[in-house]
């Protein structure tokens, strides 16, 4: 209890500690894959889940990757605002909408860091892919976007409870099922994949911070 009570009365200053954290690490993570070489680490668990391909699981991993293409992930966040304003959830759908700036941090980054891809002599390539490797933005925007929504949903009490669960419990699987997906079909590397999911985070919290603060001012 006293220690509920502590973090309720501190939760600005743990807020800030846990961004600074994720910041450092990016900022370490980013050191790591510019200087060491993917063979270290990459590489082994690239190969680890490649071992098993099939063409069932081939097809499901594609299918999965494939929301996060750019055209397509747009037309998901618009259709998903969409439903959001007709059921008068209107500043749930700005912050849908507002998960798109996620991909524009990912390309930002990317051209900085300008990290290659993995190549055909190394793993299994899948999926054509383009642009720079780190941090992947497919993972970054899952998210960014399916935390959005775990926010909104934990947020909407004229939900069921267990309702509410179960779509948590989706938007989560999507997260990680995305995160695996890259690594399976070949388009990257895991510390890709982790430093687009500690970006997506950062991005979740200055968008998600933003939407709270907005529906605990409302009227």
């Amino acid at each position: 209890m006293k220690f509920l009570t502590y973090l309720e009365a501190n939760k600005k200053l743990l807020f800030k500690a846990i961004l600074m954290s994720l910041v450092v690490l990016f900022i370490l993570l980013s050191l790591f894959v510019t200087f060491i070489s993917p063979e270290y680490l990459d590489l082994h668990i690239s190969r680890e889940i490649q071992e098993n391909q099939t063409r069932n699981l081939d097809a499901l991993m594609i299918g999965i990757s494939w929301l996060g293409r750019t055209p397509v992930s747009v037309v998901m966040v618009f259709l998903t605002a969409l439903v959001l304003v007709l059921l008068r959830y209107r500043k749930e759908a700005v912050f849908i909408v507002s998960t798109l700036l996620s991909g524009l941090v990912g390309l930002i980054l990317k051209i900085i860091i300008n990290r290659p891809r993995p190549s055909q002599d190394l793993v299994v390539l899948l999926e054509k892919t383009q642009y720079q490797s780190f941090p992947s933005v497919h993972v970054l925007f899952y998210t960014t976007f399916f935390g959005a929504l775990i926010l909104i949903f934990l947020h909407m009490k004229t939900i069921k409870y267990t309702v509410r669960i179960f779509l948590v419990a989706t938007c989560l699987l999507m997260i990680f099922a995305g995160a695996f997906s890259r690594i399976y079909l070949g388009a990257h590397w895991f510390t890709d994949v982790l430093g687009g999911f500690i970006v997506g985070i950062l991005c979740l919290f200055a968008l998600g911070s933003v939407y709270v603060k907005n529906i605990r001012t409302a009227p």
